[in-house]
């Protein structure tokens, strides 16, 4: 495990205190032999070409048949594999993990829904609701993710909107909010339409988003949902759409789509050893087979790895980490991780609030997380012992 690493890393915390300067190291790393190193310009340009190689070795990971696709770790939000990511195409159904999402963040699930003649009369799947019915919202959106209800869609958007047209205004705020730079809606539900498009990197990104939330992951991993029906004597039962609940051993979500235009859509995820995948295909006649081998590969090569433990103690020095650290990592990628510590000033924010520097994780040339450095409770305790001895 890399945290055990972390020992050859005390020597950053004089290396890198404002007292102890560095000189000019340009980053600091630890090899196999846990020797604490510089990176010079010739081994940088080294470390780049053994970049290159790896990044020739990972194209020959899993192809599919689909226009582009992505596989996304959920909880860090990193791209592990992934073809045309940036290409904008239409979305299908899959449009509606942005409609479930404003409607969780933005209406009242216990809120009564009225189903107007705009709902009741749009074309698609359906969950066949009538004029005038009321359900409530978060019904609704079970309808919506289950069964893909276009109905439920425009229904949800007028209510949430205040009209279909003012949530779809909300759901492009919510894509220029998390920065999908390829993503553009024009309804709540997904028909095809100019200018309504996704790209596979930015459904992954937002489907990571969604997945953290708790209501939408309960509702997307829900098999069949059993909905009281306010007219007849019967109720509701909803089968979810999406095989790869029943399919793949983890999988807990999210949408499947599909239009004349866009063609077989779907995004999937998974949960196996606490950590989360999720898999965005966006025109694939093989979906369902894709998506496991996929899943399957990014289980296999990029487990989530702890870097570094939460209480962890700096060697010699009154602190430690504040929080625990994981990343998922590629075997070859764990001897590549830099870890640098900066320590704040006294008179600073962070230092007044108890966080007296960080340490920020590295991956090669580019940052992916940072650990506050807080004192350690035995100097705290220590502390408070003398504090009371000078007082009596």
């Amino acid at each position: 495990m890399i945290h055990r690493t972390l020992a050859a890393v005390i020597a950053l915390v004089l290396l890198w205190n404002p007292i102890f300067q560095a000189g000019n190291a340009e980053a600091i790393t630890m090899n196999n032999r846990f020797k604490v190193i510089t990176v010079s310009k010739e081994k940088k340009k080294k470390s780049q070409k053994k970049s290159q190689k790896q990044k020739t070795y990972s194209s020959e990971a899993p192809r599919t048949g689909a226009k582009a696709f992505a596989l996304i770790d959920v909880n860090t939000g990193r791209i592990l594999h992934s073809n045309n990511g940036e290409t904008r195409l239409p979305m299908a159904s899959t449009t509606k993990i942005m409609t479930a999402i404003v409607a969780l963040e933005s209406g009242k699930l216990n809120d009564k829904v009225k189903t107007s003649k705009r709902a009741v009369g749009k074309e698609g799947s359906s969950i066949y609701l009538r004029l005038g019915e009321e359900m409530t919202l978060q019904h609704l959106i079970y309808g919506l993710m289950l069964r893909s209800g276009n109905d439920a869609a425009v229904a949800i958007a007028e209510h949430v909107g205040g009209s279909e047209d003012g949530f779809v205004y909300m759901m492009n705020q919510k894509s220029e909010e998390l920065g999908l730079e390829n993503t553009s809606f024009r309804n709540p539900h997904g028909l095809d339409q100019k200018e309504h498009y996704t790209s596979a990197h930015d459904l992954a990104r937002l489907s990571a988003y969604a997945l953290h939330n708790k209501q939408f992951q309960t509702i997307v991993k829900t098999k069949i949902k059993v909905v009281p029906n306010p007219i007849e004597k019967w109720d509701y039962k909803w089968t979810n759409k999406n095989k790869m609940l029943r399919f793949y051993a983890g999988a807990d979500g999210v949408k499947t789509g599909y239009t004349s235009d866009a063609l077989r859509c779907l995004v999937s995820s998974a949960t196996r050893n606490g950590q989360q995948l999720a898999v965005v295909t966006l025109n694939d006649g093989d979906d369902w087979n894709d998506h496991q081998t996929l899943l399957d590969y990014g289980f296999a090569q990029y487990p989530l790895t702890t870097v570094i433990e939460k209480g962890y103690k700096l060697e010699g020095q009154p602190y430690e980490m504040d929080a625990s650290w994981s990343y998922p990592l590629r075997s070859e990628e764990q001897a590549k991780i830099q870890q640098k510590v900066e320590w704040f000033q006294p008179n600073s924010l962070d230092y007044r609030l108890g966080q007296h520097g960080k340490v920020s994780i590295w991956l090669e040339d580019k940052l992916i997380g940072s650990i506050p450095i807080k004192q350690s409770m035995q100097v705290k305790t220590e502390q408070a012992k003398a504090n009371q001895e000078l007082s009596k």
